[in-house]
């Protein structure tokens, strides 16, 4: 049957509606898009193209960080970055992690000014981590110090005595993959552990005593463990001032940085959702616990990521 000349119009105009209605649902679309991955993305990495105040998080147990070492080298060569704050809350953890920050603290710290704003926590190498910088920041009731390395490692060689596994090994010289949990340390072992200890140690007092101008008299009568509030740590010259982040705005405006710029934080691009460890730490201990990735992020919470840390570790156990 032939349309009518009407019909054919009211089509066409039907039509022409159809098609405007879904270029605007495409283009709000759009827009939602790159506004989502402004908000996402954009303060992960800095997320302004005017001068500002960078703010970094460093929280919960500390291991090697290829992404935080990337980011705080991209802070460092961004020119709309004046000052950066080091917002600390950790109990420490591996030896080695701390030293990898720290350094690279220092690098950022020779070309912009930077303060540690401690939370709740900043103990050995959280606290190693905010010596690093140029002035310490610390609430009256932050834990500080607990300055010193350790080695822990488990004997378990009275339970396989009690379920009658017996191990037998062949090594090359006595101290080879000493010490082993199979089996009790002799005194040569323990040597040699502690040469390990008191070497890292030394170079742990010595940075804090180079960082916090003290004589290295001074710096080992505060390196016996100890942990100190930020009232002690302030009285014992671990930090240098008592307050929160506006105090540490106050120290940057000292040194040349607008008090009033904006303070953006650069997240982790790689992870989101606060106090939580490596991401390569959580897939490793997840999987070893056969975790999903989501279920390995608990871990941290409940403290148990430290119990898989290897090696040197500057960690304060509560």
């Amino acid at each position: 049957m032939a349309l009518r000349a009407d019909d054919l119009i009211d089509r066409r105009r039907l039509r022409r509606k159809l098609t405007f209605w879904r270029g605007v649902a495409v283009a709000i679309v759009a827009l939602g898009v790159v506004a989502l991955a402004g908000w996402f993305y954009g303060e992960d990495l800095g997320g302004s193209s005017v001068d500002h105040i960078a703010k970094v998080r460093i929280e919960g147990t500390i291991t090697e960080d290829e992404e935080l070492i990337k980011r705080l080298e991209t802070i460092r060569t961004s020119s709309q970055v004046k000052g950066v704050i080091l917002a600390i809350d950790s109990p420490g953890g591996t030896t080695v992690g701390g030293e990898s920050i720290y350094e690279e603290v220092r690098k950022l710290a020779a070309d912009k000014p930077v303060v540690a704003e401690v939370g709740t926590l900043a103990a050995s190498a959280g606290y190693m981590i905010a010596s690093a910088s140029d002035h310490i920041v610390a609430r009256k009731t932050s834990i500080v110090g607990s300055i010193g390395v350790l080695i822990q490692y488990p004997d378990v060689s009275g339970l396989m005595d009690k379920v009658g596994i017996k191990l037998e090994e062949v090594k090359s010289s006595p101290l080879k993959a000493a010490p082993s949990p199979f089996k009790p340390t002799n005194d040569d072992e323990r040597a040699m552990v502690r040469k390990l200890i008191l070497d890292s140690y030394d170079w742990f007092v010595g940075i804090v005593a180079e960082r916090r101008k003290m004589t290295r008299e001074q710096a080992l009568a505060l390196a016996d463990g100890s942990i100190f509030t930020g009232r002690q740590g302030l009285a014992n010259g671990l930090i240098d001032a008592v307050g929160g982040e506006s105090v540490a705005i106050d120290w940057l405006a000292t040194k040349g940085v607008d008090a009033k710029l904006k303070v953006v934080e650069w997240k982790d691009t790689e992870r989101r959702g606060g106090f939580l460890f490596s991401k390569a730490m959580a897939r490793s201990v997840g999987g070893a616990l056969g975790l999903s990735d989501a279920d390995s992020d608990v871990l941290h919470e409940i403290g148990a990521d430290r119990l898989f840390l290897d090696g040197l570790v500057s960690v304060w156990h509560p």
